[in-house]
C-alpha cells in the first residue's frame, strides 16, 4: 500500500503550469514544511537542530487548480496521496533521483483568520485549551533558526 497524510505549510506559493494538447490540464507544484516531532533523549542532544522536513508535492487538473487558487506561502494544509519515485539525467550527464507526493486530497488545516494572523500571536481556536501549543521551530534551535536541507529554497522561509 502507498499512501501517505501530511500536514505542513506552504514554504512558498505553487507553482502551476498547463499541459499542451486537446484537454489543457493544470500541474501545480509546491513543498510543505512538516514539523517533525522530536524525540525525548538523543536526537537533541546529538545535535540533530533540524525540526521539518521539506516534502515536494504535486497536484494535476482540479487540485491543481484549487491550488493555484487558494494557496499560499504560509498556508497549513493537509495533503493525503501517493509517494511516488523517478529518475533523469540533466544536462551533465548526471543520474538525478526525485522522490514527491502525488496529491489526491487536499484541504486547509486551520481558518483563515488562523492562517492570516502574525506568526507566532496566540491563535485560540487553533489548539485544544488542555493541549499546550508547540514550541516553534526558531524557538527550538539556540540560534533562532532552522537547517534547510540541499534542495529546497529558501526563498521566503523561515516563515514559523
Amino acid at each position: 500500500m502507498n499512501k501517505v497524510i501530511l500536514m505542513g505549510r506552504l514554504t512558498r506559493d505553487p507553482e502551476v503550469r498547463y499541459s499542451q494538447g486537446e484537454r489543457s490540464m493544470a500541474i501545480a507544484r509546491y513543498t510543505l514544511a512538516v514539523d517533525r516531532r522530536r524525540r525525548s533523549g538523543r536526537g537533541a542532544e546529538v545535535g540533530n537542530d533540524q525540526t521539518a522536513d521539506f516534502i515536494p508535492c504535486v497536484a494535476f487538473d482540479r487540485a491543481g487548480e484549487f491550488a493555484e487558487k487558494y494557496f499560499h506561502q504560509g498556508i497549513k494544509v493537509v495533503v493525503s496521496g501517493r509517494i511516488q519515485t523517478g529518475s533523469y539525467t540533466n544536462k551533465d550527464g548526471q543520474k538525478v533521483y526525485t522522490t514527491e507526493v502525488i496529491v489526491e486530497d487536499q484541504e486547509f488545516a486551520e481558518s483563515k483568520n488562523a492562517s492570516s494572523a502574525p506568526m507566532g500571536a496566540p491563535q485560540s481556536a487553533s489548539h485544544a485549551p488542555d493541549r499546550p501549543a508547540p514550541a516553534s521551530a526558531a524557538a527550538a534551535t539556540s540560534d533562532g533558526f532552522i537547517n534547510i536541507p540541499d534542495g529546497v529554497e529558501d526563498e521566503g522561509l523561515p516563515f514559523n
